[in-house]
């Protein structure tokens, strides 16, 4: 099935639940698109009830006929926090962080050529291609998975090039109804690893074990290029299965001066049924495996884990959608033996109610059910490790352009 320039160069490149634009000029050669939406939530969790930004953002998207079917794009996107600070803070991934002061800060920037033929080039910052593997669970707007991999070091995966990576290039392109893209992402960046100095860690193979000396900074680390690539294959309308990897590596120190030198790895597979935004059943599953790729809620690095996360839905002629979703991530045999015997299961079920007044104005009620273990012969790391984990309600509305 052929696909059109907007497609395969754009609709490919990003797969943002609920996108929707305005085209605000075209003339014969250029046109120029807004969108984005603001999200407003009230949520209780951890024992406080509080308004919370739901990842409001604003983008603006250009697009100009070159000769020869070729046309080159851009798209430049901030997230926007117009309801202020606040110390409890849900970012848009799912995580309790700190929350910028800015009023905007940076999602994504990239350019790109495309062609019918001969497909889509583009650099910059943007979705990966390991988000064309795991996208087709990322669609509650409360509490949306967290297993997958994607958002990695309580970030927006920009570090490894998993979420909306930083300094990407991607080539794209379909043959049929498949369709492709990989990707490397050229940079060089320096970052430490912090938590308990008496934790101990496994290097390498974990045949060998030291003990940090700094009370903060555990190990210090490089991370330079990473590489990846996802396929996606429209069995019918209805049947879609996606496949992908990602791949990096990172070396440096722990406090005490022992080196370490290890891979960064992801790879997985997804399958989904039917349309999120059309009427009747939507069902989705993605599966990973993982090695040194993210940290855990105190963050250490984890040396090895497995993911799911899945979701089914049903919405209604009259607007209404309800859902629910699992998730897990569950660290292996390797992070038990490096911290001491601790255990990290992040477990969880997420049940909601959408109504879909029209397409871009939607009213939402969600609820997270922890089934998690967090478990440390330290009990403060222990309660650490939960407290981003607990039991929740949220509502809001999101108006999107």
């Amino acid at each position: 099935m052929k696909k059109t320039l907007v497609a395969s160069a754009l609709v490919a490149v990003i797969f943002v639940p609920s996108v929707s634009a305005i085209e605000v000029y075209k003339d014969d050669k250029n046109a120029v698109e807004i969108g984005g939406f603001v999200d407003a939530r009230i949520i209780n969790t951890q024992g406080v009830t509080e308004i919370v930004n739901g990842a409001s953002r604003i983008n603006f998207g250009f697009t100009r006929e070159m000769s020869d079917g070729w046309k080159v794009f851009t798209k430049l996107e901030w997230g926007v926090n117009p309801f202020g600070n606040s110390e409890i803070v849900y970012s848009s991934e799912s995580n309790f962080q700190s929350k910028s002061s800015d009023f905007l800060n940076n999602r994504l920037g990239y350019v790109g050529i495309a062609h019918d033929v001969y497909g889509s080039l583009t650099i910059g910052k943007q979705w990966s291609t390991w988000y064309d593997v795991v996208y087709n669970t990322n669609y509650g707007l409360v509490w949306d998975g967290n297993a997958s991999g994607t958002y990695t070091y309580k970030a927006d995966g920009g570090i490894n090039g998993t979420g909306r990576g930083d300094d990407t290039v991607q080539y794209r392109n379909s043959v049929g109804d498949l369709s492709f893209g990989v990707q490397v992402q050229l940079k060089h960046d320096s970052f430490d690893i912090t938590g308990d100095p008496e934790v101990i860690h496994s290097v390498g193979t974990g045949s060998a074990a030291i003990k940090a000396s700094d009370p903060t900074v555990i190990a210090s680390l490089e991370y330079n290029n990473t590489y990846g690539g996802a396929a996606t294959y429209n069995v019918t309308d209805n049947l879609i299965f996606t496949a992908g990897f990602n791949i990096g590596e990172f070396k440096g120190a722990f406090a005490n001066g022992q080196a370490i030198n290890e891979t960064d790895s992801i790879y997985g597979l997804g399958a989904m049924w039917g349309n999120w935004n059309g009427e009747g059943v939507y069902a989705a599953f993605n599966v990973n495996k993982q090695e040194y790729h993210d940290t855990d809620n105190l963050g250490r690095m984890v040396p090895e884990a497995t993911g799911l996360e899945s979701l089914v839905s049903y919405k209604f002629n009259n607007g209404i959608r309800t859902f629910a979703s699992y998730n897990i991530l569950e660290a292996g045999d390797d992070y038990e033996s490096a911290y001491k015997g601790d255990e990290f299961k992040r477990q969880f079920a997420v049940v909601g109610v959408h109504y879909v007044w029209d397409a871009n104005t939607v009213l939402y009620l969600e609820g997270r059910k922890d089934y998690g273990n967090f478990t440390s012969n330290d009990a403060v790391q222990e309660a650490a490790m939960s407290m981003s984990e607990e039991d929740g309600v949220g509502f809001g509305v999101r108006y999107i352009m």
